[in-house]
């Protein structure tokens, strides 16, 4: 598939890689990564001066009115980066989520302070219980009047303890598994009630499990109708998806480059390692499953608007076969750089835990090849 950015897209590009390349090498990432914050705030609002954070949002709503082929060219770059800052947990998931699902009066009064840096989004969605299905919701809302309230237990919430207001979904009907009767919230993070526990994953990224224990807001705090928010929780999903596809294979990239330059300089017996025909066909298979990974890529973005089975169909199995290259990919380059590929002094084994995590975030390869299979046979 031959894709061509446009001339918005490549200005994106070039700003993300300049940026990248002054003020955001590995070892300033680790330190960053080391920090109680878990990331910078100075960088967070030159993201916000940049425009980056407006990006997916339209011009009425203070953003550039991009989509999701123009996130698929930031999150490339910030894969080859290995970013560290919120931009997933607070625009495409948060951010985007208001906006579909908020009312004007809502979009008008939060959204803008989110574009411009001043405040910060988490969605907290997942359970402990939920294993992938974006319908298996536990948590609890009990209308009283005006007055709703919020009770049960949410889990990796991305940057959850860092974030200023949580969009949470919580069952105001239905059973547990039933994707009617699921309805959204936004609801400050230091609300009554609210307790958050934050820690760091294995990628050196931040989340949090969030309790709500009678946790009250008013009906104002309501995003959309009620019960009726599991169409959006799966559209935004889908756009995280099709975000993460993008943002894994700048992480493969990487480490293509970084294998190829490797084998070209270590030398055993005087040869460099390069020249010996098993490590070429290892890092002939590396380039494959990179170069096919980026046709996916493109279709994950390409379908991230689609009617919803044909949506759902595509990114299903771009997450699929992005999870299995990504495996592929990190495997190889640990193997070939040796028992230095490990070390975490090396920029290797952090992009391979990031792929690692990139696939079990909204469901691991295994759960999309079901979920493809089933969309195939209903067909």
């Amino acid at each position: 598939m031959d894709y061509q950015l446009n001339e918005l897209q490549q200005m994106l590009q070039q700003s993300v890689e300049k940026y990248v390349e002054r003020d955001y090498d590995f070892a300033t990432r680790q330190q960053l990564a080391e920090t109680e914050l878990g990331y910078s705030e100075e960088n967070w609002q030159q993201f916000a001066e940049l425009g980056w954070l407006g990006v997916p949002f339209g011009e009425q709503q203070g953003g550039f009115g991009g989509g999701a082929t123009d996130l698929m060219v930031l999150f490339e770059s910030f894969g080859k980066a290995l970013l560290v800052e919120p931009f997933m947990a607070n625009v495409v998931l948060g951010g985007q989520l208001l906006a579909r699902s908020g009312s004007v009066q809502q979009i008008e009064q939060w959204l803008p302070a989110m574009i411009a840096g001043e405040m910060k989004l988490a969605l907290a969605h997942s359970e402990p219980q939920s294993r992938y299905q974006l319908s298996r919701v536990a948590c609890k809302a009990i209308q009283n009047g005006a007055v709703y309230t919020l009770s049960g237990h949410k889990a990796l919430v991305l940057n959850g303890q860092n974030a200023d207001q949580l969009l949470v979904t919580a069952r105001s009907s239905g059973e547990i598994d039933d994707p009617q009767g699921i309805s959204l919230f936004l609801v400050p993070v230091n609300a009554t009630g609210v307790s958050v526990r934050g820690y760091r994953t294995v990628d050196a990224l931040q989340a949090a499990d969030v309790q709500f224990d009678g946790v009250e807001v008013s009906a104002d705090h309501l995003l959309g109708s009620v019960g009726g928010a599991y169409a959006d929780i799966e559209w935004v999903t889908d756009q995280a998806i099709a975000a993460l596809c993008a943002e894994a294979l700048g992480c493969m990239e990487s480490l293509q480059q970084a294998t190829v330059e490797y084998l070209q300089t270590r030398k055993q017996f005087d040869v460099a390692i390069g020249k010996f025909q098993s490590l070429q066909h290892a890092a002939v298979d590396m380039f494959m499953a990179m170069s096919q990974s980026r046709s996916m890529v493109y279709l994950a973005a390409n379908k991230a608007d689609a009617e919803p089975d044909e949506r759902r169909a595509a990114l299903a199995a771009a997450k699929n076969f992005i999870g299995r290259a990504g495996r592929l990919i990190g495997q190889s380059a640990v193997q070939l750089h040796g028992g230095v590929g490990i070390s975490d002094e090396l920029d290797v084994s952090h992009y391979f835990k990031r792929l690692t995590t990139i696939n079990t975030w909204f469901g691991d390869d295994h759960h999309h090849l079901g979920q493809y299979s089933d969309m195939m046979r209903q067909d």
